[in-house]
């Protein structure tokens, strides 16, 4: 029930039992009314991104199911700049009918606010999380003619030729990785910045960046093909993409647990139920075998939560991030 309907319902109640006439039982019911005809038009699905990165396959992945199942188009708008901050600042002031929802990623629910001193939405007071939909193991990679074979013989490798101790980044999430790695490890492997993923993962191929932490997608060719080595995954457990990769906590590296993710929030307000009817949508079709293929062919593993789980996964990972991005000094304005 949206702020407006409830100012509305305490007024008509402070007014008496005598005062429920036609009009007063209408604004009771119109919560419940509203979620009974939804959706009777188009959905957009806004993305901060270009076509066709990991984030946008997902979305057209998901799309294409919602549209089944709710019976109206869904309709990916691809938003991009200002590390989505554009399409997360559009849907913030979106109407909170459930036809404008945001594909939010971690970058701007919770890296934006650990950057940025100002941002033109507040992530936890102008969103109402629906689910996660994928998250993203992110590996730790080095060249293959780097003469090491394991995250010890990286730090020890980084400590011995500080010269040479440096880390290719194409976004801010990925440098705040290979940061809290440092702040982890004791090391000062330092930040060399990149334009693209491909443009990073050449970099650690070639060997003038020694090595790199970042999500899978740009990395799983390279590492197929033996162009890059893997020494480990940020994630609480193996993946099943990379399943001889071992998890830095196996390695001896303590809560350096991380997966970034992408989810669905539509603006503060839409009612309850209408949050409830898409949730379990999304839930539904991320069981479905030709979902989960798809999303593994691009190397996430898909993930469905409660709105109050992915509440929960927000507050959680924007407090670790703005302490990681607070001891580095990493601000973006």
């Amino acid at each position: 029930m949206t702020k407006r309907l409830v100012l509305a319902l305490c007024a008509i109640l402070s007014m008496g039992p005598l005062s429920m006439g036609p009009l007063s039982m209408g604004l009771l019911l119109t919560g419940s009314a509203l979620a009974e005809g939804y959706p009777s038009k188009p959905i957009r699905l806004v993305i901060g991104y270009a076509p066709g990165g990991g984030n946008d396959l997902i979305a057209r992945i998901v799309a294409a199911k919602l549209q089944k199942k709710l019976g109206q188009p869904v309709v990916v708008e691809n938003k991009p700049g200002a590390q989505s901050i554009v399409a997360a600042e559009l849907v913030a002031k979106a109407a909170p009918d459930g036809y404008t929802l945001f594909v939010a990623p971690s970058g701007p629910l919770t890296i934006n606010p650990a950057v940025y001193s100002r941002l033109p939405y507040d992530p936890a007071k102008d969103f109402a999380p629906i689910s996660l939909l994928a998250e993203f193991p992110l590996l730790l990679v080095v060249g293959p003619d780097q003469p090491v074979k394991s995250v010890q013989e990286l730090v020890a490798y980084g400590r011995a030729h500080p010269r040479l101790a440096n880390y290719a980044s194409a976004a801010t999430a990925f440098q705040l990785a290979s940061e809290l790695f440092n702040q982890r490890t004791g090391s000062q492997f330092q930040y060399i910045p990149y334009k693209g993923s491909g443009e990073m993962a050449q970099a650690v191929m070639s060997g003038q960046v020694l090595m790199a932490i970042a999500d899978s997608g740009p990395l799983a060719g390279p590492l197929k093909g033996g162009k890059l080595r893997a020494l480990a995954v940020t994630t609480a457990k193996r993946t099943a993409a990379f399943p001889d990769v071992p998890t830095l906590a196996e390695v001896g590296i303590s809560d350096m647990e991380i997966s970034l993710w992408t989810g669905i929030v539509a603006p503060a307000g839409t009612p309850a139920d209408i949050v409830a009817l898409l949730q379990k949508a999304i839930a539904e079709t991320l069981v479905l075998p030709d979902v989960r293929s798809a999303m593994e062919a691009i190397a996430v593993e898909p993930r469905s939560t409660t709105a109050q789980e992915y509440r929960d996964l927000i507050a959680r990972d924007a407090t670790r991030w703005k302490v990681v991005a607070t001891k580095a000094n990493i601000k973006l304005d």
